[in-house]
């Protein structure tokens, strides 16, 4: 996978703040309070635990990424050059709907969570049983529970990843979705009143949403190589 899907994959994940904060912003203020006085007391030790949390929650991304760029890179196998251009336009078309979604143009994309919840059933009791959080390694620990909280955005950017041509890149791409969540998700225990009413302005989630569009636009400018289709025997 060459460099422009990683950054698409980072920007829609930093774009993803406006929705990230609204869907597990009171995830992180729960898991803040959950913590011990004398860490919870100390703002200096904060940052360390939402860092956690948030690695956690991206290896889970990764490991899922994998299995999606897997499949994909089975499929593009499969369909051999003559498909090339479809998984791209598949792919945009996906891009443009978190766009919408972003923006509040599309609500409906939320439907997607629901492929989830039948697993979500089985891992939300094992994350229950980690709470409250006393190191950081039990924060990574909830974070890999966390990781596969249903989210349409997050479902979204695991289709897109079907493009990225195999297992590696998938997880590559799922990794530098997460990693442009982790700013809001970081600070959101500390600062999450004052971030959530500044990506809660309708002007600021349409900029994103516009700005995502934009770039869903511009991936249907490149050649196949583009999302790494160019090694599974594309011309």
């Amino acid at each position: 996978m060459e460099y422009p899907p990683l950054i698409i994959a980072f920007l829609v994940g930093l774009f993803s703040t406006v929705h990230c904060l609204g869907m597990c912003g009171g995830i992180v203020g729960a898991l803040t309070f959950s913590l011990a006085p004398e860490v919870r007391n100390r703002s200096g030790r904060l940052p360390w635990y939402s860092t956690a949390y948030s690695l956690g929650r991206i290896t889970s991304y990764s490991v899922a990424g994998a299995i999606t760029g897997a499949l994909g890179g089975t499929l593009l196998v499969a369909l051999g050059g003559h498909g090339q251009f479809l998984v791209q336009l598949v792919a945009a078309t996906l891009l443009v709907g978190i766009g919408l979604y972003i923006a509040g143009w599309f609500p409906s994309l939320a439907r997607i969570e629901r492929v989830g919840l039948p697993l979500w059933r089985r891992l939300e009791p094992l994350g229950r049983r980690m709470l409250p959080v006393r190191g950081l390694h039990q924060a990574y620990l909830f974070g890999l529970v966390w990781g596969w909280l249903p989210c349409g955005l997050v479902y979204s950017a695991l289709i897109f990843s079907l493009s990225a041509g195999g297992a590696l890149e998938g997880a590559a791409f799922m990794f530098f979705f997460g990693l442009g969540t982790m700013p809001a998700m970081v600070t959101a225990g500390v600062m999450a009143g004052t971030l959530a009413r500044f990506v809660r302005r309708p002007m600021i989630r349409r900029v994103v949403g516009v700005t995502v569009i934009l770039m869903a636009v511009a991936t249907l400018t490149v050649p196949g190589q583009f999302y790494g289709t160019e090694a599974l025997g594309g011309s």
